[in-house]
């Protein structure tokens, strides 16, 4: 009889949770053939069936049941050895990181900067999207870390509150001025993509200010808004953090026509179970490299 080891486990707990042996594959960066073998082989390890295979889907026995606890119990020791024994430097794995393109844009460079001179053998795998498709990345287990628009409301959730960026209207340089700024916003108004939190809001308040007329422009890249602010294709409110570059270069300048949406909150939010000290670390290393960026 082959013994147990710590791979057959997590292959276990992945299928159990990710609901299948395709998404748990996928998960671990192996094939389908290579999950299901480790599953056979704890099986036969085990000498019982922990899956009941009929009716088209995966259910656990009995023995499968029991097996869950006792494999809880070993993540969450591997997770305490990790933490309190193993050194940094040791640390190997992979950290699926998801970021929101104003993270990716501002102090993501700093944050993987950081990671990697704590965690010199851990692979980062970054993926940058939208919030809306960050959040169910996370909470189909596709990511370990989320920097995203948060926080994400959802038990399973752990959400570490990140220091906000404050909004700013920019127009052209080569525009003229104006007596009356608001003026400004009868031309495109750039923005962030359709499906963002961003764009909702800014929406509601161009109705409510300047009314139904208003012209929007949504991108799913900041750096194309900004560009098109130079080039005096409309005007954006956006990160005054990420347009500070271009007002410093003379391209773009602020305008204030009385109000301005709120500020952008972000949160690094990652899955409470199972627990994981590498990833909290990350987490809480991106509140640091924020509050230091702010």
């Amino acid at each position: 009889m082959s013994q147990i080891n710590l791979d057959q486990l997590n292959a276990f707990l992945h299928v159990v949770r990710l609901g299948g042996v395709t998404k748990a594959a996928e998960a671990l960066h192996l094939t389908q053939p290579a999950v299901t073998a480790r599953i056979r082989n704890l099986e036969a390890s085990i000498g019982a069936a922990l899956f009941d295979r009929h009716g088209g889907g995966l259910r656990l026995t009995k023995r499968g049941e029991m097996l869950l606890g006792y494999a809880e119990q070993f993540e969450r020791l591997t997770g305490l050895v990790q933490r309190d024994i193993t050194a940094p430097e040791g640390v190997e794995g992979r950290l699926r990181l998801g970021v929101s393109e104003t993270i990716a844009q501002c102090w993501l460079p700093d944050l993987i900067y950081r990671l990697h001179g704590l965690y010199p053998r851990l692979e980062i795998e970054l993926h940058v999207d939208i919030s809306i498709n960050l959040r169910a990345a996370l909470l189909d287990r596709a990511l370990d870390l989320a920097v995203l628009l948060g926080p994400v409301s959802e038990f399973s959730v752990d959400n570490v509150d990140l220091p906000g960026f404050d909004l700013a209207w920019y127009v052209s340089a080569k525009a003229p001025a104006r007596s009356d700024p608001a003026g400004h916003l009868q031309r495109p108004v750039l923005t962030y993509a359709r499906q963002t939190r961003p764009y909702r809001e800014l929406k509601k308040l161009l109705q409510d200010h300047i009314g139904p007329g208003v012209t929007l422009f949504p991108s799913s890249s900041l750096s194309a808004c900004f560009r098109l602010v130079e080039a005096d294709l409309g005007v954006a409110a956006l990160p005054r953090a990420l347009g500070r570059d271009f007002v410093a270069k003379g391209t773009i300048r602020e305008f204030d026509p009385g109000w301005v949406p709120p500020p952008l909150h972000f949160t690094a939010s990652y899955l409470a179970d199972p627990h994981s000290p590498m990833i909290e670390t990350a987490a809480r290393m991106a509140r640091e490299v924020a509050r230091d960026y702010a």
